[in-house]
């Protein structure tokens, strides 16, 4: 007998009655409210927890609404898979049987396939989306704001005219002053020259006369003379032109509406019940 209780097996039979029965209590109290879901204090301190743990800090409100949202729409999402069937056969964690759902859901919105006059509308719409990028080709002369202090712009304006007046083949690598991003840059795109100069600079060489020398324009650097060679502004393209990457877009949103809206109709089908917790509070800085 005392070898019988020393049996793992025995031990295993024991832990799982206990769990069927805990699962049994559970069951029984689910199927009496089934579109109850309710959101414990303890599962707000979990999520809290586990935030807490990875920030090293504690989520305001803002971030807390969202982690419990983000709770419930899993649950909404799983309960429904389940009553459809959709974890027969599959052994995966529950965020899976969620997943399922909205795989449906973006099925559905795959079977609408839209016309010209929607893809035109959505172009039309997200234009800067799909605009064909300005690009330039520019020389500028470097001026350096912290060797040069307040002096920096009367040098400019007088280094200015005097470029105005030499003649093309001058070296501007001695012009002004030494600069590692390089002197003359050619066929750049507008997102290229902002990656290297900053969007502000960026916008106002794209709004210089061409052939000329002009300034002085502003960047994190300092100040710059720019003499533009050659330039083409950005164009928004014809649908013909980009109809494949407007359609993919398209059906991006989509899906996402869909899923959106299937989301809130399942929702309307349950008592969300959010039990906040009495202690913690969520503006307090956590230390370590």
């Amino acid at each position: 007998m005392i070898r019988w209780l020393k049996e793992p097996l025995l031990h295993f039979l024991l832990i799982g009655a206990g769990l069927f029965l805990l699962y049994g209590l559970q069951a029984d109290d689910a199927a009496e409210q089934p579109n109850r879901i309710v959101f414990t204090e303890a599962d707000t301190d979990r999520i809290i927890s586990l935030w807490e743990r990875k920030w090293q800090r504690l989520p305001n409100q803002q971030e807390l609404q969202g982690l419990i949202e983000s709770q419930i729409r899993e649950e909404v999402l799983y309960r429904e898979a389940l009553a459809m069937g959709l974890d027969e056969g599959d052994s995966v964690v529950r965020r899976r049987m969620a997943q399922k759902m909205e795989f449906i859901s973006n099925d559905l919105a795959s079977l609408a396939e839209p016309n010209d006059d929607q893809l035109q509308s959505y172009l039309d719409t997200h234009a800067e989306k799909f605009a064909i990028p300005g690009r330039i080709t520019f020389s500028q002369i470097y001026l350096n704001a912290d060797k040069r202090g307040d002096q920096v712009r009367a040098d400019a304006k007088k280094l200015l005219a005097e470029m105005s007046q030499l003649s093309a083949d001058v070296d501007i690598s001695t012009a002004g002053d030494p600069f590692m991003g390089g002197y003359s840059h050619e066929n750049l795109a507008d997102f290229g020259v902002s990656r290297l100069f900053g969007k502000s600079f960026s916008k106002r060489i794209f709004e210089l006369p061409v052939g000329e020398w002009s300034g002085p324009v502003e960047s994190g650097y300092g100040l710059h003379l720019v003499h533009v060679d050659s330039r083409t502004d950005s164009t928004t393209p014809t649908l013909q032109q980009v109809r494949d990457k407007v359609r993919n877009e398209w059906m991006v949103e989509q899906r996402h509406k869909s899923n959106n809206a299937l989301y809130g109709e399942l929702r309307k089908r349950y008592e969300i019940i959010i039990e906040r917790p009495a202690t913690k509070p969520l503006n307090r800085v956590s230390s370590k």
